[in-house]
């Protein structure tokens, strides 16, 4: 067993027969992620990829209530004026590159998506190979609610899922369970919370140092999930809506998809009003540029995507809104933004355009520097 001597031990590493093991460890934070953290993360990742004594890694997070809660945004609130640019640029990009190496990575990894799976924490675990959720799993990209972006690749992975799925669950931030993450593909195992430690142990009493190929490793793997998946999962609610949602959001542009939502809703619709009200209360300009996010990352690879949405990360810094709702929901926490355009009508398009915008044209993209 490797031990190393840590000094800080919000995220703790240990390999065991074959088996490397990432433990999310500021359960009272929620397990929100530091820049600390991410950038621990990518450092492990890439020892452990090139030590063919690892074959398989694991992440999880400490306490009861969750995986991870997203990435620390009090933080960029904190530093606001205060060279918050520059730490904005550290932590996104080895965020970001931290992601991109779980989504290519040339072993297989196991992330347990446990109770509360947010933001960067969906970051941490959609990329992985195999993805376990619970009975008391409950995901969401809400960053709306900041008024900032749906991030972490959300460009890539919101558009696999069904439909206009990825454009409801990045506008709305509605929060979704395992069975809905099955359904979105998302994840790709379903068991019992209290399951968990008996297929953990399962997977550690192997000696996965003799385990063989990539493959042999995957096929091991997936038996021993197998055996603990439920196949017969809870109805997803999601799936349910997946008409209307389609219906409504595939849209252009926010203002026509609030006027498709509002038809129906002045026909009875009680979901499509609940909708059309949850939609009027987030940030105008984040939806806006969520929308177009969405749109463009629809053809990229997902080395583009995280590409533009280093971008986007470095403009969100200058914007009102991502300072005001990081107030209303992290600090003051009165749930009463006061956004700027107030309304999706006051949005100019060239305002939307800008967050795309390369800031470094010309010079070394942070996504392509080491």
């Amino acid at each position: 067993m490797e031990n190393v001597v840590q000094t800080n031990n919000e995220v703790l590493f240990h390999v065991e027969k074959g088996v490397g093991h990432i433990l999310l460890n500021r359960p009272k934070a929620l397990n929100a992620l530091s820049l600390y953290m991410v950038d621990e993360i990518g450092k492990k990742l890439a020892e452990w990829e090139r030590n063919p004594a690892v074959t398989l890694v694991i992440i999880e997070g400490a306490g009861e209530k969750g995986l991870c809660a997203g990435g620390d945004m009090r933080s960029f609130y904190d530093k606001r004026g205060d060279n918050v640019e520059e730490y904005a640029l550290q932590f996104f990009s080895i965020e970001y590159k931290m992601n991109l190496a779980l989504h290519r990575y040339t072993k297989p990894v196991l992330a347990y998506m446990n109770g509360i799976v947010m933001g960067g924490g969906i970051g941490v675990s959609i990329f992985a190979s195999d993805r376990v959720v619970t009975e008391r799993s409950k995901l969401s990209m809400p960053e709306m609610n900041i008024g900032f972006f749906p991030d972490v690749g959300g460009s890539y992975f919101l558009n696999q899922m069904p439909g206009q799925m990825g454009r409801y669950l990045a506008l709305t931030a509605h929060l979704f369970n395992g069975a809905d993450a099955i359904y979105l593909g998302a994840a790709d195992y379903y068991i019992q919370s209290e399951q968990w430690n008996e297929l953990k142990s399962d997977v550690q009493t192997e000696d996965w140092t003799q385990a063989g190929n990539r493959e042999q490793v995957s096929a091991k793997l997936v038996r021993i999930l197998a055996k603990y998946g439920t196949t017969n999962l809870p109805e997803s609610p999601l799936a349910k809506v997946q008409d209307k949602v389609d219906h409504h959001f595939n849209h252009h542009s926010v203002a026509d998809i609030l006027d498709s939502l509002d038809r129906s809703a002045a026909e009875g619709d009680e979901w499509a009003a609940e909708t059309a009200n949850t939609l009027r209360g987030k940030s105008p300009i984040s939806m806006a540029v969520a929308l177009e996010q969405l749109v463009r990352g629809k053809e990229m690879t997902a080395a583009d995507c995280f590409r533009m949405e280093m971008n986007m990360s470095m403009h969100f810094m200058h914007s009102h809104d991502f300072y005001e709702g990081i107030r209303s929901v992290l600090v003051d926490k009165d749930r009463n933004p006061s956004w700027n355009p107030a309304t999706i009508h006051e949005v100019k398009q060239e305002d939307v355009e800008a967050f795309f915008k390369n800031p470094w044209e010309g010079g070394q993209h942070p996504m392509d520097q080491k």
